[in-house]
């Protein structure tokens, strides 16, 4: 496990979520361009508005992962289950790079959520 390759990748993504976070709220908000005017328009647009600021939430849902995963790869817990301690296979890494459970932890607190 290359700890520098990881830290860059997670950190990449990060940015990456917090600049889409950012633009979220300022659509949301509408900052940039004020709501129409057109009553029937608005509703169109608020209901655009729950859209994004569900996209905007699970962004920095996803930021707040990936600066626990941070935390864990300098403190050299990374890849290691939070609930186990056994090490978590390195496709599930791949795929979900802040992983803190095995799969067979993550599907038995999915069964109990």
């Amino acid at each position: 496990m290359n700890k520098e390759a990881i830290q860059k990748e997670l950190s990449e993504r990060k940015q990456l979520l917090q600049k889409r976070a950012e633009k979220v709220e300022r659509d949301a908000s509408h900052r940039d361009e004020p709501l129409s005017a057109d009553f029937a328009e608005q509703a169109v647009e608020r209901e655009n508005d729950d859209v994004l600021s569900a996209i905007g939430e699970e962004s920095r849902h996803e930021i707040e992962l990936i600066d626990r995963a941070l935390v864990r790869l300098d403190q050299g817990e990374y890849g290691e289950c939070q609930e186990c301690g056994e090490d978590i296979d390195e496709l599930r890494l791949a795929a979900v790079p802040y992983a803190d459970l095995c799969i067979r932890c993550a599907e038995k607190q999915e069964q109990h959520a």
